[in-house]
């Protein structure tokens, strides 16, 4: 299961954390991810980060503002947010999936969302 936290309001230039507690993976080499969904858009790749070593990935429309990271001994994977836009605004989601994505194919479950909004 997934269970994604710490959204909210925040004004354009300010910061969040979103955390996302994992447990019942049964693989030590999962990928989790962030994704977001606007409202009328479709659901996009935000960040993914591989569990074993690190390694991480972004969407151009985030990179050097959002960072991904994770902390093996509490399971979580942690979402840090600055800079934030009006165009930031969306639900965010945590999945997982077995290997790298960049759209919703190849998820292999979702945590339920967490509202961000920015204001202008």
């Amino acid at each position: 299961q997934l269970q994604a936290s710490g959204g909210g309001l925040v004004q354009a230039g300010g910061s969040l954390r979103l955390s996302c507690a994992v447990s019942g993976l049964t693989t030590s080499d999962n990928f989790m991810n962030w994704f977001r969904q606007a409202p009328g858009k479709e659901r996009e790749f935000v960040a993914g980060i591989r569990w074993r070593e690190g390694s991480k990935r972004y969407a151009d429309s985030v990179k050097g503002r959002f960072t991904i990271s994770r902390d093996s001994a509490k399971y979580t994977v942690y979402l840090q947010m600055n800079s934030l836009k009006p165009e930031d605004t969306a639900v965010y989601y945590c999945a997982s999936s077995s290997g790298v994505v960049t759209s919703t194919v190849g998820v292999v479950s979702w945590g339920q969302g967490t509202q961000v909004t920015v204001s202008s």
